[in-house]
C-alpha cells in the first residue's frame, strides 16, 4: 500500500517504521520537510518525506496522528480525498474539539471522506512496535461506517503482529472507542501499571 503518515510523533514514526518493514511505502507528510526529527526515519528506502499536500495526493491510505485538537483545522486543508482511507490514530479523551467530539468525526464532516475509521489508537507505542507478548500477538480494535477502512486497518495492524480483530461498530462507535483507548491510558499510566501491557478477548471453546 502506499500510506501517508499526518504527524511524526511516537505513534507516527513507529507505524512508519512498522510499515516500511511489512513492505509498504510510507509517506511521512510534514509541515517542515526539514525537520531534524525526521532523518532517522528516512533513512528506509521505503519512507520519504514530502509536505502535506503531496504526501495525500500520492497515497491512498492517510493515517492521522497528530494531536486531537489539531485535526479540525488539518481536516479543513483537505480536498479531493473522497474515495481514500482515513484511519484516525487520535485520542480526544483530554482536548476535545468544541464542535466534533473526534477527530474521525471532523475529517468525515468536513472533508467529503467516505472511509473514515479509527484504528491504532487503543494502545501504547511501545505495544505498535512490538505487539507479541509470550508468543502471542495482541488485539486490535476499530470502529467506523466504512467496511473498506476496515479491513485496511485490519490488514495493516496484521502487518505488524497484531492477532486478533475487533469490530466495535460504526460512526457511533467513535466515542465509545476513545474511552477504551482511555482504559489503557488509565491502566498503565494512572493506576500505575506501566506501559508494557495490552488487551486480548479471550473466548471459551
Amino acid at each position: 500500500m502506499n500510506i501517508a503518515i499526518i504527524g511524526h510523533g511516537n505513534v507516527g514514526a513507529t507505524l512508519a517504521k512498522g510499515w516500511a518493514k511489512a513492505g509498504h511505502q510510507v509517506i511521512i507528510g510534514a509541515r517542515n520537510e526539514a525537520d531534524e526529527k525526521l532523518e532517522s526515519l528516512v533513512s528506509s528506502d521505503r519512507i520519504s518525506v514530502n509536505d502535506i499536500p503531496g504526501a495525500l495526493q500520492n497515497s491512498d491510505v492517510i493515517l492521522v496522528a497528530i494531536p486531537a485538537q489539531a485535526v479540525k483545522e488539518f481536516a479543513e486543508t483537505l480536498s479531493n480525498v473522497a474515495d481514500k482511507v482515513f484511519i484516525d490514530a487520535t485520542n480526544s479523551v483530554f482536548l476535545k474539539d468544541a464542535e466534533f467530539a473526534t477527530g474521525a468525526e471532523a475529517i468525515k464532516a468536513m472533508s467529503g471522506a467516505i472511509h473514515v475509521v479509527k484504528g491504532f489508537n487503543t494502545t501504547g507505542f511501545e505495544n505498535i512496535a512490538d505487539p507479541i507478548y509470550d508468543g502471542q500477538g495482541i488485539d486490535m480494535f476499530t470502529a467506523g461506517d466504512s467496511q473498506k477502512g476496515k479491513e485496511v486497518v485490519k490488514q495493516l495492524s496484521e502487518d505488524l503482529g497484531f492477532e486478533g480483530f475487533y469490530d466495535f461498530g460504526g460512526d457511533d462507535k467513535f466515542e465509545l472507542i476513545e474511552q477504551f483507548a482511555f482504559s489503557w491510558i488509565n491502566l498503565a499510566i494512572m493506576q500505575g501499571e506501566g506501559r508494557g501491557i495490552a488487551f486480548k478477548v479471550l473466548r471459551r471453546d
